[in-house]
């Protein structure tokens, strides 16, 4: 069977990848395990402003308009909505990060992201002050997966099965099994490590662990982030995480991980009540060396792909990676260097 292009993996990266393919009437398959990956875990926040100095993401200025957009698509194609806007407070933890705060707030191209909050709830312990950031919200990403999985099978697009990197023959002609594609994307999250062809790239995935609670208190209609976030899903129901610990990436939920999220959530939140975990998940990010992603076609074997890397903001980079990855296979624009994976052409492909 002929097709443009073959999709190995379906979390958020392949996904969208595979819905702006299809979008432009390009023929696409899709291949996946059906298993839980790190997007169904992922909390989806999408946050311009970031880290200890708060600093906005590289080329902001097109992400958040492109993910808006490309969310806003998916909302009209299903008829319900997956990013929620939710304004988020930042409670300052020290009093570096206050001055990086008042920094901020006197520089013009932070004013769209960042304003005072002199409002502070009184149910926050915020010593250091609060700063409130704006254009931020969440998607419902495992709603969005389900959504666009079903789009992909209605098309003859998918399959769930598990990739054997022997099954793909390169020549005379790129093939897999019965698919003869002209293109192969690996979309595969931290399992890309074990790719024969990119898996010498400088991956670091990190482990993440998320809770989901109840509480007897009445959660405010915002985020909060604090080092970890809160997300409210409804009055008495929200989401915390995630931890951070570079290296590892074992799924099995731990207590130290658990105790660490709550006690930083009560130390600023004291008033919540009566807190009960309903699910502990574990996702791996497939973050990156350099904090940036892996784009791109391999330096020698030019019809194999990657579209990876995207770390904890896929949400907002994903939807715009996609559009460049799709306009470069089409020859009419060049993937970005920053996140071209050709910046590591000499060093990470042994001829």
């Amino acid at each position: 069977m002929p097709i443009d292009v073959l999709i190995v993996g379906q979390g958020l990266a392949g996904s969208l990848l595979a819905w702006e393919l299809l979008r432009q009437q390009m023929r696409v398959i899709v291949i996946d395990t059906g298993s839980e990956n790190a997007s169904k875990v992922a909390a989806g926040l999408l946050n311009p402003v970031t880290g200890q100095r708060l600093v906005k993401s590289t080329d902001i200025e097109y992400l958040l308009p492109a993910a808006l957009d490309c969310y806003q698509l998916c909302a009209r194609e299903f008829k319900q909505d997956f990013f929620v806007p939710m304004p988020m407070l930042r409670i300052l933890k020290n009093a570096r990060e206050q001055q990086s705060a008042q920094q901020r707030l006197q520089q013009a191209e932070y004013q769209a992201f960042l304003r005072e909050c002199h409002d502070i709830p009184s149910t926050l312990m915020a010593g250091f002050g609060v700063l409130q950031q704006q254009q931020t919200g969440y998607l419902k990403t495992r709603s969005l997966l389900k959504k666009l999985q079903g789009f992909f099978v209605a098309r003859e697009s998918y399959r769930q099965t598990r990739l054997d990197y022997q099954d793909i023959s390169l020549q005379p002609n790129l093939n897999w099994l019965d698919i003869k594609p002209q293109h192969i994307v690996f979309c595969e999250g931290q399992h890309g490590r074990q790719n024969p062809w990119f898996g010498g790239l400088p991956f670091q995935p990190a482990k993440g662990e998320i809770l989901s609670c109840q509480t007897d208190t009445n959660c405010p209609n915002l985020i909060l982030n604090f080092g970890y976030w809160l997300i409210p899903h409804g009055t008495n129901h929200f989401r915390i995480g995630a931890t951070f610990q570079p290296g590892q990436t074992d799924t099995t939920p731990t207590e130290q991980a658990k105790q660490s999220l709550l006690q930083a959530l009560l130390a600023v939140y004291p008033g919540l009540e009566s807190i009960e975990v309903l699910a502990h998940q574990v996702g791996i990010r497939p973050t990156t060396l350099d904090k940036q992603p892996f784009v791109g076609s391999h330096p020698r074997q030019t019809n194999l792909h990657i579209f990876n890397g995207f770390g904890a903001k896929g949400s907002l980079s994903i939807p715009w990676y996609a559009r460049q990855f799709v306009s470069a296979l089409k020859q009419q624009s060049k993937i970005p260097s920053n996140g071209h994976v050709q910046r590591y052409y000499e060093t990470h492909f042994p001829v």
